[in-house]
C-alpha cells in the first residue's frame, strides 16, 4: 500500500491492486486523441475516475467520501494511480 500526498495536503492510501483489478481499471479508460494523434483527454471522465477511486483507494470510498474530494483532488489521485499502474 502506498500513501499519496496531494497538492492540497490531504493524504490518501492506495491499496495493493490485484492483476485482475489492474486490468479492469486500465481497460475502463478510453482516451480522446487530437488531430496530431496526441492524447487530449479521457471519455466518460467522471465515471472513470469514480471507478478508479472505488477500486484503488484503501478504506472508505462511499459517495460521501468521494464527493468530499475536490475535482482537482480526484483528478490528481487518478493521474497518480495511472502512473503507478503503468510504470510500477
Amino acid at each position: 500500500m502506498d500513501k499519496i500526498k496531494l497538492k492540497t495536503g490531504r493524504e490518501v492510501d492506495i491499496k495493493d491492486i490485484s492483476l485482475d483489478e489492474r486490468d479492469e481499471m486500465l481497460d475502463s479508460v478510453e482516451y480522446v486523441y487530437d488531430d496530431k494523434g496526441d492524447v487530449s483527454g479521457v471519455k466518460m471522465m467522471h465515471s472513470t475516475i469514480t471507478k478508479w477511486l472505488r477500486f484503488g483507494l484503501n478504506g472508505k470510498t462511499d459517495d460521501d467520501y468521494i464527493l468530499g474530494l475536490t475535482f482537482d483532488e480526484r483528478t490528481e489521485i487518478f493521474l497518480k494511480m495511472q502512473e503507478k499502474l503503468l510504470t510500477g
